[in-house]
């Protein structure tokens, strides 16, 4: 698969007055032609500085960006223009404009002197936005949207550019969870259909590792290293990034999840699946390991109190007592009253 945007030895930050702020240096990566590439890092590590360099929106301090083997600072503005779309987080100042207007502001690096669309233009405009669903919503004006149907003109305005790139800053900021999938999943159709490179930042881990083509982690004063999800979680580069108390790599999924400090353990037996492991779940979130019966764990075995899964209910046995519970919350609320009195 070709390559869109290689990097060499770049290095990033600001300079002022006479004075040089490195954010981060030595970035050698590459994004692939009609590939969906996220960039994760932390807060503060560079991310939007980088997309900012990498859209020529301001200087790199040194090294190379090759868009298409020709190096940034060779293009025209106006080859910048047809060749590098942007969609920021911000939200558009406008007023008194429609959708279709704003869709249209795409078509500028095309028309001429007075930048007014022709028909040709309008008919690239109606395309972008059906594409990307939002055909509905041509004449409704722009203050009245809402943030996904805001970030989803915006795009449909990058579309319009015909550029091959398409560079997006958080762009599932601000958007409830099923709006965040239908973006990310969005996004990674236009790459795949309609063969645009799409690089962007996010910190939305979870969708990232689930929907992207390739990662690239950033990290201060280590570079970045790149990868397909899968690759990073298989020679140990996942794992290794978010290392924090509280957050658990599992490695059959390649995914991060949330572990909890656990202070006692209770046996659980009975019916497995689902419930079973529901169960087990709801306990871990109370700080209440769950071990079955018999298992490796010795704590698991020495564990006073047993919590039975049936298809009906969830018994607590506590020595001679047993409590009977028709859900999670009522086999919790048994099972800290067997704690308490142990205490």
């Amino acid at each position: 698969m070709m390559t869109a945007i290689r990097l060499d030895g770049l290095s990033i930050g600001y300079r002022t007055k006479g004075n040089e702020t490195v954010v981060a240096s030595g970035i050698t990566a590459s994004v692939r032609c009609g590939e969906l590439t996220c960039l994760l890092g932390a807060n503060g590590v560079g991310k939007s500085t980088l997309l900012r360099t990498l859209s020529a929106f301001q200087p790199k301090l040194s090294g190379y960006i090759y868009i298409k083997d020709k190096e940034i600072s060779r293009f025209t503005d106006r080859e910048l223009a047809r060749t590098i779309g942007v969609v920021l987080t911000d939200k558009p100042d406008v007023q008194n404009m429609t959708v279709r207007e704003l869709v249209s502001f795409g078509r500028s690096p095309y028309t001429g002197f007075w930048g007014r669309c022709s028909e040709a233009d309008w008919a690239i405009v109606d395309e972008a936005m059906e594409l990307i669903g939002i055909g509905s919503l041509a004449q409704r004006m722009v203050s009245t949207l809402s943030d996904g149907e805001r970030q989803k003109s915006m795009i449909a305005k990058a579309l319009a550019q015909q550029t091959p790139v398409i560079y997006l800053d958080e762009p599932t900021a601000f958007l409830d969870y099923p709006s965040k999938v239908e973006m990310m999943q969005l996004l990674h159709r236009i790459s795949r259909d309609m063969r645009k490179t799409v690089f962007l930042s996010t910190h939305d881990v979870e969708l990232a590792l689930q929907i992207a083509d390739t990662v690239w982690l950033m990290s201060r004063g280590q570079g970045i290293a790149s990868g397909t999800p899968e690759d990073l979680a298989l020679d140990g580069t996942l794992p290794n990034f978010f290392q924090c108390r509280g957050i658990v790599f599992e490695h059959s999924t390649g995914l991060f999840g949330i572990t909890s400090e656990t202070s006692r353990t209770v046996r659980l037996t009975g019916c497995g699946g689902q419930r079973s492991a529901m169960a087990a779940k709801a306990l871990r979130r109370n700080g209440i390991a769950a071990g079955e019966q018999g298992g490796a764990d010795k704590g698991a075995t020495e564990a006073d109190t047993c919590v039975e899964v049936t298809p009906e209910e969830f018994v607590v046995r506590h020595g001679a007592a047993e409590s009977r519970c028709r859900n999670i919350a009522e086999m919790l609320e048994s099972v800290a009253g067997t704690g308490r009195k142990k205490a």
